[in-house]
């Protein structure tokens, strides 16, 4: 049974390109449906790819070619708990080698503009550590990083 909520993003003709990296990239990811344009529409042809149904990580996605003019923003991103720095570093990796843009503390933006976090585990709970002083520690080493470094963040809160 198709989920009752799912995530719609948009795209300006290139979600099935979005939907096919992102059923490479991460885990529990896959490309459903692809469904044609049953005429003519604004920001294409009858017969263009008009939505995909996929799933990234888990999460009930529609990519919809709506055309040019609604960019993705950072009020929305996907976060994404990785289990240790491998991990870490093949998704962000991933996200920046394939036209994909760095931020900082975690954050970056695949080459569709779609923000996403890349969150050890690890920084999750050095920052909620019940030492104050340990999680001010790790949060501002974090504050320094784009690719979060596990071992920097977990020296840090150790002092």
């Amino acid at each position: 049974m198709p989920s009752k909520n799912t995530i719609c993003l948009w795209y300006d003709g290139t979600a099935l390109d979005a939907a096919t990296f992102y059923a490479k990239t991460f885990p529990d990811s896959t490309v459903g449906s692809v469904h044609r344009a049953p005429g003519d529409y604004p920001a294409g042809k009858q017969g263009n790819v008009l939505m995909v149904e996929f799933t990234v990580i888990g999460i009930p996605c529609l990519g919809l070619n709506g055309g040019p003019g609604v960019p993705h923003t950072d009020a929305f991103s996907f976060q994404v708990a990785t289990d240790d720095q491998a991990e870490t570093d093949r998704l962000w990796n991933a996200i920046i080698d394939h036209g994909g843009q760095a931020s900082v503390c975690g954050w970056c933006k695949d080459k569709w503009g779609l923000s996403w976090q890349i969150t050890p585990r690890a920084l999750t709970a050095a920052v909620a550590d019940p030492d104050p002083a340990a999680a001010k520690r790790a949060f501002e080493a974090m504050m320094t990083m784009t690719k979060i470094d596990i071992s920097a963040i977990e020296a840090a809160r150790r002092g």
